[in-house]
């Protein structure tokens, strides 16, 4: 009976009193949140709209409908020094393939300067490895799908350069959301959890963007915290465009920074989305970042990704 009655609880009852207690949540940020004239009209229902935006994958499927196209990049990578000049960098033309599952791709035009690569060829920066796993194929991958439901970031059981890039993706493909495993910040983040909420000005708003209806869902941080608040504050600005009818991400902007005792960060993103066929893809990426870890030296990075000639 003892058993029977654990079984209810954690298969029926833990549950629906999880579902209870984000439904409340999400009532209580609905409270939290200005709505433009524009989108007061449309009778929006916000605590709907949060959940959505809690729970989108759109903007991961897009990137990972990249490893089953076929697509041109310009690629522009730049390691800067600390007067902001450039120190090494990479400027090239590729072209992924897709075929009978696979893809392989063909780097069109290169050139580099400084000390991008090593003798191995290898990536002698952080920033060139982020760049080369989105957007770069080594030899002949196979198997691969662009499903999302299921898929779980997870960065325990690895280590090192391995765990750093689970976070960096946890960190660029879920924004907003708890990342368990980085010190210091892993809670900080969730901007969704009433504590970390009130940290915020939350604002929906509706305008055009690429030809398209879209509500602009913008998060800020307050101006006027004090100190011991502003030491809790991670994404200091987010504003992402969704399609009004698909809830699509379209573009997302956001600048996340934090100073932290053994480590610090400062990071600008632009990302820009856009229809082929069916399928949801990047267009465009801006990046800068600056990184220092301990026991690493400091990275200033930049870089710009530009997408297209996309095929089935």
């Amino acid at each position: 009976m003892n058993k029977l009655l654990l079984f209810a609880y954690f298969f029926f009852i833990f549950p629906l009193c999880h579902a209870q207690e984000d439904s409340l949540d999400n009532e209580r940020l609905a409270k939290m949140i200005s709505l433009s004239e524009v989108v007061v009209r449309t009778d929006i229902n916000v605590p709907k709209f949060i959940e959505r935006v809690k729970n989108d994958t759109t903007f991961y499927k897009a990137f990972r409908n990249l490893r089953v196209l076929g697509f041109t990049s310009l690629n522009d990578i730049r390691i800067l020094d600390k007067k902001g000049k450039q120190k090494a960098g990479l400027q090239s033309k590729t072209r992924q393939n897709r075929a009978n599952g696979c893809r392989t791709m063909d780097i069109l035009n290169e050139t580099t300067d400084g000390d991008f690569y090593d003798e191995s060829r290898n990536f002698n920066y952080y920033t060139a490895e982020l760049y080369a796993g989105l957007f770069f194929t080594n030899g002949k991958v196979c198997g691969e799908t662009n499903i999302v439901k299921g898929v779980t970031f997870d960065a325990k059981g690895k280590k090192g350069v391995a765990k750093n890039k689970e976070q960096l993706k946890m960190l660029f493909f879920n924004p907003g959301k708890k990342i368990p495993g980085i010190p210091f910040i892993g809670n900080k983040i969730n901007i969704f959890d009433p504590d970390v909420a009130e940290l915020y000005n939350f604002s929906i708003d509706q305008e055009d963007y690429d030809g398209q209806s879209c509500y602009v869902f913008s998060v800020k941080a307050k101006d006027d915290l004090p100190a011991s608040d502003k030491s809790r504050i991670v994404i200091d600005n987010m504003v992402t465009w969704f399609n009004a009818k698909t809830m699509e991400v379209m573009s997302r902007n956001y600048d996340m920074s934090y100073k932290a005792g053994v480590y610090d960060f400062s990071v600008h993103m632009e990302v820009q989305l856009m229809k082929f066929g069916e399928y949801l893809v990047p267009k465009v990426l801006r990046y800068k970042g600056n990184w220092d870890v301990v026991f690493k030296k400091r990275e200033r990075g930049v870089f710009t990704a530009t997408l297209f000639d996309f095929t089935k």
